[in-house]
């Protein structure tokens, strides 16, 4: 990954971090990372009604994260589990992203990053 925006636009990132910002999709996707579950498994753990709890679900799963699938034999149930592939990708960029060894040196701007000489520390000191 040579830089953000060449490798990963905005457009994938922002939804993302605005999904995992809210505090109940967090949980979810913290619960999902324990294993599949379904809505009333959810509605239990985490204690959210079911409507509010599916509005969540599908901002997830707009976002890539969430998958879901129908139970083969009863229709009724909805099995939801995370996007290990995505889960996996954002793990690496992240990573990436926050790498301290990305972290570079360069000179401050403005008077101490211009300076030859060296400056009297009573010159930085402001008085209030």
């Amino acid at each position: 990954m040579a830089n953000f925006t060449d490798d990963l636009p905005e457009e994938e990132l922002i939804p993302l971090l605005k999904a995992l910002a809210e505090p109940n999709r967090l949980r979810i996707f913290a619960e999902l990372m324990h294993g599949n579950s379904c809505n009333g498994e959810l509605q239990e753990k985490l204690n959210l009604p079911a409507n509010l709890l599916s509005h969540h679900l599908r901002v997830l799963s707009k976002a890539g994260l969430v998958e879901s699938r129908r139970d083969t034999i009863d229709g009724r149930w909805i099995y939801y589990s995370l996007n290990q592939d995505v889960v996996a990708r954002w793990h690496a960029w992240f990573a990436f992203f926050f790498d301290p060894a990305r972290i570079k040196e360069r000179p401050f701007c403005g008077p101490e990053g211009n300076c030859d000489e060296e400056i009297p520390l009573s010159a930085l000191i402001v008085d209030a």
